[in-house]
């Protein structure tokens, strides 16, 4: 693979940002229905942040694609556009989240397992540490500052699916459901960070990063 990327790091770039796209369709898809059937918050929050992911993979694989042709680190109207449909979407699921929370709470209501969360975050931590430290040697290679602030802010992910796991692992163990509310919240919490920045970036047409690492 790294001989691959130091080869051609343009079209390993334009490689990796669709596999990132497909791997969130699939992971939303699996985690929405394992959270809705399981009953747990964090896993379902978690499955919803994936799809806003794809809005957001979307605007850089058309920026990777703008790179190739014309060698412009400035965003476009689209990618402006996507960033703040993106904000849109991870504000909306960061409410959605703190309400499901309460709800959860005042009704006293716990998952009935979290060995999927578990599953899907392990899986999840693999695939965004790996996306990550490819990214990152193609955005080097190419000497590239857009392609590089997407590779660290696909450590947010990677981020949310570590909270995922805690969580999960946690309640697998103790049976007590604050810890799958407390993982939701970290992710609202992500989910809001991801927001803003998205909106930051909008505003910003020089193609860098603001997000958490």
């Amino acid at each position: 693979m790294n001989r691959l990327i130091k080869n051609n790091p343009l079209s390993s770039a334009l490689i990796l940002s669709i596999i990132t796209i497909v791997y969130n369709i699939a992971e939303g898809i699996v985690s929405i229905i394992f959270g809705i059937n399981d009953q747990t918050l964090a896993l379902l929050g978690f499955g919803i942040d994936s799809f806003v992911e794809v809005i957001s993979g979307i605007g850089i694989l058309h920026m990777i694609l703008r790179i190739k042709n014309s060698a412009s680190e400035e965003r476009d109207k689209f990618e402006s556009t996507a960033l703040k449909i993106t904000g849109t979407g991870f504000y909306i699921l960061t409410a959605g989240l703190i309400i499901g929370a309460v709800v959860n709470i005042i009704e006293g209501n716990n998952p009935s397992t979290t060995l999927a969360g578990l599953i899907i975050s392990g899986i999840s931590i693999a695939t965004m540490y790996f996306l990550m430290k490819a990214k990152l040697m193609a955005g080097e290679e190419l000497n590239s500052e857009a392609i590089i602030a997407d590779a660290h802010c696909t450590k947010t992910c990677l981020n949310l699916s570590v909270i995922l796991l805690i969580s999960s692992l946690l309640y697998e163990i103790t049976s007590i459901g604050y810890f799958d509310i407390l993982g939701s919240l970290g992710i609202a919490y992500y989910s809001f960070s991801e927001g803003k920045e998205s909106f930051e970036k909008a505003k910003n047409n020089k193609l860098n990063c603001t997000c958490s690492n």
